[in-house]
């Protein structure tokens, strides 16, 4: 058993990233990440690893384009407003089928916004994070022992499917300090990546790393082929924590930081003898439209709750088809709801 050690979200991400076998990080400080950008800047020189502070956000995400299609792992990180300027370049590595990581420690918006904890990012995550037809991986810790976790997930699963994956926390779990066990990965052997544009000694055909295709046909002929891939992805990686719900009468629907007070609630609630559970998404996409299926075969309600206006819960109607209906309850602009809020929530649809 590894000594666990106390750390704070931001570089536990980074450390995460590092022990993974990432040793190339591109960035641009934006709170409340800065503090992984800034762990990276001290630990890459000491590993042989490359950091870089670009110029701009855009600079930083075609960085780790170049990189991924030489064949290392690679990431980015930034908060909301980052992330949106990094779009184009993520968009590129899909459509060069180029695997990466991106990490969002969201903050409130839209614009400037605040500092603070969100979770207003979800539809730009899952949906709409650059143009045209394409999707990532987005994963969504709820502990920081969990964001550690899912960071070496998130590169394996990046490299297997060769598409860019997302950990999208939030300033919550960036700023928190929890126990942590870290894992290492000194000899790690990372996966070959014949594909890759990194010099072929005339050992191979050279490779090309391209997202512009001018026939149409050629276009379409690709794009289906990887929305094959994608429908892989959906079967196989669908991932969710049911808890307490087998005989619950109203299931709560959180992810993220928002769980964390969401499972308080239901503690609650069960302590007072009401029959409610929860249901957390730990990959958004693939969102995990089974354990919502399942839910609504017994369940009489389905409460949403984010910290947002409500964006997560679209995906829980389509999913839950209508059978049971679906609440939602959220706080926004940084706002974070309190178990004694989502408890007064569960009570009005028990009634």
């Amino acid at each position: 058993m590894a000594e666990k050690v106390l750390m704070k979200g931001n570089e536990a991400l980074a450390e995460a990233a590092i022990q993974a076998g990432c040793h190339h990080f591109f960035g641009y400080p934006i709170t409340p990440q800065t503090e992984l950008a800034a762990y990276m800047a001290k630990r890459m020189p000491k590993i042989g690893g490359t950091y870089l502070q670009a110029e701009s956000e855009i600079a930083a995400v075609n960085m780790v384009l170049g990189a991924a299609a030489a064949g290392v792992r690679a990431m980015t990180s930034s908060s909301s407003p980052g992330i949106s300027l990094k779009g184009e370049g993520i968009s590129y590595m899909a459509g060069s089928d180029l695997p990466a990581l991106i990490i969002n420690v969201q903050r409130g918006g839209p614009g400037l916004g605040g500092i603070q904890p969100s979770q207003s990012d979800y539809w730009q995550a899952t949906k709409a994070l650059g143009h045209g037809d394409f999707q990532i991986l987005v994963f969504a810790p709820s502990t920081v022992q969990e964001m550690v976790d899912l960071v070496s997930d998130a590169f394996d699963k990046a490299d297997e499917y060769r598409m860019p994956a997302m950990i999208l926390a939030d300033g919550m779990l960036g700023q928190m300090m929890e126990p942590v066990e870290l894992p290492e990965h000194k000899d790690r052997k990372l996966p070959e990546k014949p594909w890759a544009a990194c010099g072929h000694e005339n050992k191979r055909e050279h490779n090309i790393i391209n997202s512009l295709y001018l026939t149409p046909n050629a276009l379409e002929d690709l794009v289906r082929a990887r929305y094959e891939r994608y429908k892989i992805v959906e079967k196989k990686e669908q991932r969710a924590e049911e808890y307490r719900t087998e005989d619950a009468d109203v299931i709560v629907v959180a992810y993220g930081a928002s769980s964390r007070v969401a499972r308080s609630a239901v503690n609650k609630a069960r302590e007072a003898g009401k029959k409610v559970g929860l249901i957390r998404p730990i990959t958004l996409w693939p969102f995990p439209k089974d354990a919502i299926k399942r839910a609504a075969d017994h369940t009489k309600e389905l409460l949403v709750v984010e910290m947002s206006m409500g964006q997560m819960v679209d995906d829980v109607r389509l999913a839950a088809e209508c059978r049971v209906p679906v609440h939602f309850y959220g706080r926004t602009g940084g706002v974070i709801p309190t178990p004694k809020e989502i408890l007064g929530e569960i009570d009005k649809l028990l009634k």
